[in-house]
């Protein structure tokens, strides 16, 4: 019993010291963007700002204008995430209920998809973008993510679980497929589709490569690549870089911790086997 306890408490001790690890940096980073300029490079470290000052993200959105950059990430982002919920949840039911011809074959060659590094489909979906007008527009960077292999496997996982005979009755009923999907189907996802949309949000969000390559105006640039050309014109400047990393960490953060519940729900419940 004693060597049970000590056990455990080995364990706590374990994960807080490695909850501690991984917090710590994000605090200081925190604490680091209401520094005076300069404080965040001496040695040894700050832990807090001698004077707290708000200088650093008032630079932020009103010198360097990165107010606009948040506002096309934030507009992007949800629209990503709203369009992709979609299209993933249909894809996902009809791969895991509907009945039609090859339809496990092509599941099988979507899941092969996974095994091609994303990468390699940047130029072919370029050139397909150029040829119909869509570089450097919003719309350009929507259509990468409209949907993916990854949710619709997730979704279809969890959809498997939906009892035949409900959708049945409903097909006895009357109910085209159109409505089984949007008033049965579609509620019985929502823990998935939580999971999903977070996932969705979170990559869409922190998305570096694909805006910067498709967006050429720099007033139509995301929250990542407007840092990033910050950082190239500040480099010296730690407490400006600090503040311009916690606005992008910070929504992302509160969203996580907002449907923390029904992300957890989806991940377990989500693994349900055919």
């Amino acid at each position: 019993m004693r060597a049970q306890r000590l056990r455990i408490v080995l364990l706590h001790a374990a994960l807080g010291a490695a909850a501690v690890a991984t917090i710590a940096p994000l605090l200081w980073m925190v604490s680091a963007s209401f520094m005076p300029a300069g404080e965040a490079s001496q040695f040894p470290p700050r832990l807090l700002p001698s004077r707290p000052t708000l200088h650093h993200y008032a630079a932020l959105f009103e010198r360097l204008h990165l107010g606009r950059a948040f506002g096309n990430s934030l507009l992007l982002s949800s629209a990503i995430t709203l369009i992709s919920i979609l299209c993933n949840s249909m894809a996902g039911y009809a791969f895991a209920k509907l009945r039609f011809s090859g339809r496990d074959r092509l599941f099988a060659l979507l899941l092969v998809t996974l095994l091609v590094p994303a990468q390699v489909g940047v130029l072919p979906l370029y050139l397909e973008l150029r040829a119909m007008g869509l570089v450097n527009s919003y719309l350009g960077v929507i259509v990468a993510g409209i949907a993916t292999v990854f949710g619709i496997f997730l979704v279809r996982q969890f959809a498997l679980a939906i009892p035949d005979e409900l959708l049945d009755a409903a097909r006895v009923d009357g109910a085209s497929e159109w409505r089984i999907y949007w008033t049965i189907v579609l509620p019985l996802l929502r823990p998935i589709l939580v999971t999903l949309g977070v996932f969705t949000f979170l990559a869409a969000w922190n998305d570096f490569m694909w805006p910067l390559i498709v967006l050429t105006d720099e007033s139509k640039h995301t929250l990542p690549v407007a840092l990033a050309n910050l950082a190239g014109e500040h480099v010296q400047d730690s407490e400006l870089m600090m503040a311009g990393a916690v606005v992008t960490v910070l929504p992302v953060l509160v969203l996580f911790l907002a449907v923390q519940r029904q992300y957890l729900e989806g991940l377990l419940m989500g693994s349900v086997k055919e």
